[in-house]
């Protein structure tokens, strides 16, 4: 999620486990460790653009993570804290720390919360940014901070923003069951013949959500609504996958095919290959548009090694996109 929801987690938790005894400090630690794990978006500056990937909510997103570094800044902050118990530092910390990917697995890329196993875990029924989520929960939150640390009503504010969030990604996980079955539903009755589906909602909303369908020789791509009245209607996007060519044998081709489970397409334009990411769409709702949201050109080094180069975006599409799926979102 975006870093004010995870602050907000954060503080929330800080608050849950703390609060009573340390009042707003428990909600200031409880905000520095939820963004803690974010830290590792840093690696694009040091490293490739696939190694970059495929660090992104790996080990800082686990529980191992959580395991480890708790104890590290529990004991830090007993230090010089007056509040001095180590144990429930860890605790503030262990919580703040495990529930920033929990809530992360809930989106489209996901959190590699079992590391070091090579499992990545995404339901993709949140997109990152959803003010349904946060908007609540910051009110219910600024509520209980101005609160005296040991009133009632503290704890009360606290414990219904808690809830409400939580209530509201439950409520989620339904809506995407509900889409799911309208996608599988369009795709039986129009008979097609496909391997898998894959849904997800759209930017910053619950009620217009996406879907890639995977056939044979294509990939399907479409949108359902819930205010929806006229079927769902599918464009299709050729895989190309041997375009690729002796390049599908390069270790950062391979890295990356893994890191997008295979959901991917392949262009050429120029001479100038193009790997497409489709897990997260496209910058646009026009018909056979090719502007998905991330698109790599391939560039071969004289050694014979791919190095991936992200295509740079452009801020008009994306309001443009932002005005598309408002229109889109009130039914076809």
């Amino acid at each position: 999620m975006d870093s004010l929801t995870q602050i907000v987690l954060g503080a929330a938790v800080g608050e849950a486990v703390l609060g009573k005894k340390v009042g707003n400090k428990a909600m200031l630690y409880g905000a520095i460790a939820g963004t803690i794990p974010d830290l590792d978006i840093f690696a694009s500056y040091f490293t490739d653009t696939v190694s970059a990937l495929a660090i992104h909510r790996g080990f800082t997103h686990s529980i191992m993570f959580s395991v480890l570094f708790a104890p590290i800044f529990a004991w830090l902050v007993s230090r010089y804290e007056k509040y001095k118990s180590f144990k429930d530092w860890f605790w503030l910390f262990f919580w703040a720390f495990v529930t920033h990917p929990i809530l992360d697995a809930h989106t489209t890329w996901g959190t590699q919360l079992f590391w070091p196993f090579d499992l990545r875990l995404a339901f993709k029924n949140i997109f990152v940014i959803d003010p349904l989520y946060t908007v609540p929960f910051l009110v219910f939150l600024i509520l209980a901070m101005r609160q005296k640390r040991t009133t009632k009503k503290r704890r009360f504010y606290n414990k219904m923003g808690l809830i409400i969030s939580t209530s509201y990604l439950a409520i989620t996980l339904l809506l995407k069951w509900i889409a799911y079955t309208k996608f599988e539903t369009a795709l039986i009755t129009q008979n097609v013949a496909y391997l898998e589906i894959d849904t997800r909602p759209s930017p910053l909303n619950t009620i217009l959500w996406s879907a890639n369908v995977e056939t044979k020789d294509a990939y399907l791509l479409g949108n359902y609504s819930f205010f929806d009245s006229q079927p769902i209607s599918f464009e299709s996007y050729p895989k190309n996958h041997e375009l690729l060519g002796k390049l599908i044998e390069d270790e950062s081709v391979k890295r990356m095919i893994t890191i997008t489970e295979g959901w991917y397409t392949i262009n050429k334009k120029n001479d100038t290959l193009y790997f497409n990411d489709l897990r997260f769409g496209l910058l646009s709702l026009e018909p056979k548009s090719n502007n998905f949201v991330f698109k790599f050109r391939l560039d071969v080094e004289p050694s014979g090694n791919v190095t991936f180069v992200e295509e740079p975006k452009n801020n008009q599409d994306g309001k443009k996109l932002l005005t598309e799926l408002w229109q889109r979102l009130k039914g076809n």
